[in-house]
């Protein structure tokens, strides 16, 4: 596949690179103009097990000194105290504005990684090398960096903008069946809010999608980039349109926190969607046969119950301290149609408590 370039101001900031194997980092460094510098690659266990090796000898010979930063896998690790052991590490290493960090892995690398690279020494450069499907098609694009503070998701962050995002697709194969599925989340959410005819495509692509066919695979990933992209570059610094991109986190993010981070992130998206779903049916937006349709896209992807024991009354506590939150109101992404969201800050609690009712009594039973 062509490379996608990433534009801002109408400017080209940094291209997203489509590949099977990391033979390509090293020219891709030296046309940046990047070889020859310290290169820190950050990574967590699991992936380092497997990538971590192959990158350091993939880069060896163009920069002058690469070492790795692996810190424990799972959304526990994003936060203040891990940027802080890896400030240590490039301090101690004698990293300056001219060197480099590499991500190595999912959401949680990316993010952090990109929010280190952001605030040490005031900004360097940092690249994206996005292993899981979600942060392929997601958030290894835009430039939104941060890690959690005290649990509260993504509080402390920066936009800060990659010099490169390369995509491996072949490391899609080591994923496990739930991590795959929750990549979808995403996915779902890029033809809800913005592309119809992408969303029917994967109504009608779906069971090769299950199969994880590698050709459908590609082109899901590309498609989800280019929705991404265009909203990026229209709105980098989310103050207006880039805001559709969280459809189905306002809940999502509430429930992953009362779930004590035990649901990947994207599972909590495909419930949070559904629940936005929800509320912008009840709201008159949609039609039931669109509900209907939404929802049976979503539960093919095996996201969790609920527990028996479900608070909804904490999870509508939690949405208070969500970042999105605007003095009283929160701002809600719902859906006048497929493919068309919009902004509403007239989401009440009552409304997040009548979806979370009717979700348990209607989906979580189909579970």
């Amino acid at each position: 596949m062509h490379d996608l370039t990433v534009h801002k101001d109408g400017k080209p900031i940094y291209n997203i690179v489509y590949t099977d194997s990391f033979d390509l980092l090293p020219d891709k460094l030296l046309e940046l103009g990047l070889s020859g510098r310290k290169i820190c690659v950050v990574s967590e266990t699991n992936v380092a097990s497997l990538y971590m090796d192959a990158i350091l000898v993939s880069i060896e010979k163009c920069c002058s000194k690469a070492i790795p930063f692996v810190f424990p896998e799972g959304e526990q690790s994003k936060n203040l105290d891990v940027v802080r052991n890896l400030y240590e590490t490039l301090i101690l290493e004698r990293f300056d504005r001219g060197d480099i960090l590499i991500a190595l892995g999912g959401g949680v690398v990316g993010d952090l990684t990109g929010f280190a690279a952001a605030t040490y020494l005031r900004g360097i450069d940092f690249i994206q090398i996005p292993t899981s499907l979600l942060s392929q098609v997601d958030s290894s694009i835009g430039g939104k960096t941060g890690v959690d503070f005290d649990s509260y998701k993504n509080m402390v962050g920066a936009f800060h903008m990659p010099r490169l995002v390369y995509m491996n697709l072949s490391v899609l194969n080591t994923l496990n069946v739930r991590q795959y599925n929750a990549g979808m989340g995403e996915i779902v959410k890029h033809g809800l809010i913005k592309d119809a005819q992408y969303f029917d495509w994967l109504k009608e692509n779906s069971e090769l999608i299950e199969s994880h066919n590698m050709d459908v695979m590609a082109e899901m990933i590309r498609r989800s980039n280019i929705v991404k992209k265009d909203v990026v570059e229209k709105d980098p610094t989310e103050k207006g349109d880039r805001a559709l991109l969280n459809l189905g986190h306002t809940l999502g993010h509430a429930i992953e926190k009362y779930m004590d981070f035990q649901f990947l992130h994207g599972e909590c998206v495909f419930i949070g969607t559904i629940l936005a779903c929800i509320i912008s049916y009840n709201k008159g937006n949609i039609t039931k046969d669109a509900l209907d349709e939404i929802t049976n896209v979503i539960l093919k992807y095996n996201i969790p119950q609920l527990p028996e024991d479900f608070d909804m009354e904490q999870v509508i506590r939690y949405t208070k301290n969500d970042k999105k939150a605007s003095g009283s109101k929160i701002k809600f992404i719902l859906i006048k149609e497929i493919g068309n969201a919009y902004i509403d800050m007239n989401v009440t609690e009552d409304d997040m408590r009548n979806a979370m009712t009717e979700y348990i009594a209607n989906i979580n039973v189909r579970l």
